[in-house]
């Protein structure tokens, strides 16, 4: 598991559960861009565009915790 934090938020990548369903690309390219390392910048979007993104993920090998 790899993990990515901001300020506000972390998320958890499993890549052994990844379907590459392009879910996190198509809503937020931005943050997801499998052509660039990282992967995964969360600085470049909101918590909650990064949430909203998260939760489409069929296979759940995105997921995300809110730092209190």
């Amino acid at each position: 598991m790899k993990d990515y934090q901001t300020e506000d938020l972390i998320i958890h990548w499993d890549p052994e559960l990844c379907e590459h369903a392009g879910e996190c690309v198509k809503g937020a390219p931005e943050v997801f861009d499998p052509d660039r390392i990282p992967w995964v910048i969360p600085e470049n979007g909101s918590p909650e565009e990064i949430m909203k993104v998260i939760d489409r993920c069929p296979s759940k090998a995105l997921t995300y915790e809110i730092k209190k």
